[in-house]
């Protein structure tokens, strides 16, 4: 597993991460969140020896990355698809990583097709766009056969199918038990992908939790209902309803979103009312509405609408 034990880094006198504490689980995806400059590319760099801490350490197996014996069958790492020479063949790229591990270019082979380039394995990767250069960074860190993964914005520049694909391709690694660390700004794919969250801002911890028991806390869950007679239920939620403790916004269509209770309480007093209720359903808030507001500030780079 990885583990973080109160890593800080200070830059000068900004403090990049503070105090930052997780650990990464075998047989589990973990996604790990955070606005922009939250620090999570500074604490992936930190893990793999990329960066000194200025306090606390980061533990792969029980030991800092410098001290692993054949890293790259320890840990695969992908943090930049275009930290590549781009005169080399993809096939030359991986062979000499192979060959400074100590493995065979059957290996090389076989990860080619992993990723799907085995068809582009003779081209040169100044030409790959940055789709096909992110399966060639995910290929090096499959290299090893490592029991631990970091990924960095892996479905950076990948099309839908080469989303699902890494989607699918995560969760079987996971499945394998291994431990897969993957940060991401898409919170679509990492609440289809990940089984668990850790989220900073700041470079503080702010959330270290399952993905359902985040959105369970931080989501919002409203009710939507809509009445053929819109004009009656307006004035029945803002007016009755609002004397008994909900709370009602207006919506799409017009449909009304409710906060303050169930849906059965919402429908009792539509019908004794008298008004006719043709829509009456539960929403939750999505991982993206969730850890926006659950992170509203802890934004650093934040835009003034016009």
């Amino acid at each position: 597993m990885i583990e973080v034990q109160g890593l800080s880094r200070a830059y000068g006198e900004k403090l990049a991460v503070d105090d930052l504490g997780f650990e990464v689980r075998p047989g589990v995806v973990t996604g790990f969140l955070g606005p922009n400059g939250a620090g999570k590319t500074t604490t992936l760099r930190m893990v793999l020896g990329l960066d000194r801490p200025t306090a606390g350490r980061a533990l792969v197996h029980g030991r800092p990355y410098a001290e692993l014996a054949d890293p790259l069958r320890q840990v695969g790492a992908l943090l930049d698809a275009h930290a590549v020479h781009g005169g080399r063949t993809a096939r030359g790229h991986l062979r000499w990583l192979a060959r400074s591990n100590g493995l065979p270019d059957a290996r090389v082979e076989e990860v080619l097709a992993r990723v799907g380039l085995t068809e582009a394995a003779r081209k040169r990767v100044r030409g790959f766009s940055l789709g096909m250069r992110q399966r060639l960074g995910v290929a090096a860190a499959l290299l090893g056969d490592p029991p631990v993964l970091l990924l960095d914005e892996p479905v950076n520049g990948l099309d839908p199918e080469g989303i699902r694909w890494i989607r699918t391709l995560l969760r079987a690694l996971a499945a394998e038990g291994r431990a897969v660390l993957v940060s991401s700004h898409l919170m679509t794919e990492m609440a289809l992908t990940a089984d668990h969250l850790v989220v900073i801002g700041r470079g503080r911890l702010l959330a270290d939790t399952s993905t359902e028991d985040f959105l369970a806390r931080h989501g919002r869950a409203r009710v939507r209902v809509r009445a053929v007679d819109p004009v009656r239920l307006a004035a029945l939620l803002l007016g009755s309803g609002a004397a008994e403790g909900l709370v009602a916004e207006p919506a799409d269509g017009g449909a009304w979103e409710v906060t303050g209770a169930e849906p059965e309480r919402i429908a009792a007093l539509a019908a004794s009312a008298g008004v006719v209720l043709y829509e009456i359903a539960v929403q939750q808030d999505s991982l993206e509405e969730a850890f926006m507001r659950m992170t509203a500030d802890s934004v650093e780079y934040r835009a003034v609408a016009a």
